[in-house]
């Protein structure tokens, strides 16, 4: 059975900070991962909002070398997140992912490989071909529209922290400890 809701916090609700919203979904997600619930099981948009915001966050980090390199190039994940930019509306953003794509997809199998299995720093002209500042310059607010997204989802909720565990533990069939 999916656990067919979206879930924050009221704090993060009310917060003046859009990235509060995003840091509870995915607080949520990370809970009902160490529950061990498989990912099938979560809502989808959900998780899309999850992999937008590891994208987002890697690319401030390090450029889009970095995501390329700690996500492994993942095509599965490249997918979900080029879906979730266009849901989202940030059309820009997906026309700048999809052209860096084409750039990791012109490259040999080989030197992606390299790439993927060697260290970020140092010299490193792969990492190079794959830094692009483009990103900062779009308009579009990858934070807030992600977290808009969220609260104007129809299964959207907003809960208590111990509703939030409440209802989380009525899904997994058990108590969750608490930190």
């Amino acid at each position: 059975m999916e656990f067919g809701r979206i879930i924050i916090s009221e704090t993060a609700f009310n917060s003046e900070n859009p990235q509060d919203v995003i840091n509870s979904n995915i607080s949520v997600i990370n809970l009902m991962r160490e529950e061990k619930v498989d990912d099938d099981l979560i809502h989808e948009d959900a998780l899309m909002s999850y992999y937008l915001d590891y994208y987002y966050s890697q690319y401030v980090l390090g450029n889009f070398a970095q995501f390329v390199h700690h996500s492994g190039w993942n095509k599965e994940l490249n997918e979900l997140i080029e879906e979730g930019l266009a849901l989202i509306g940030a059309y820009n953003h997906l026309e700048l992912f999809q052209q860096l794509s084409k750039k990791v997809k012109l490259m040999s199998s080989v030197k992606l490989n390299k790439f993927l299995k060697g260290k970020l720093e140092g010299v490193n002209p792969t990492r190079d071909l794959l830094i692009n500042d483009t990103f900062f310059e779009i308009e579009e607010n990858l934070v807030t529209l992600n977290a808009n997204f969220l609260k104007s989802h129809p299964d959207f909720e907003v809960l208590s922290v111990d509703e939030m565990f409440a209802v989380l533990e009525e899904f997994v069939g058990h108590e969750i400890k608490r930190e």
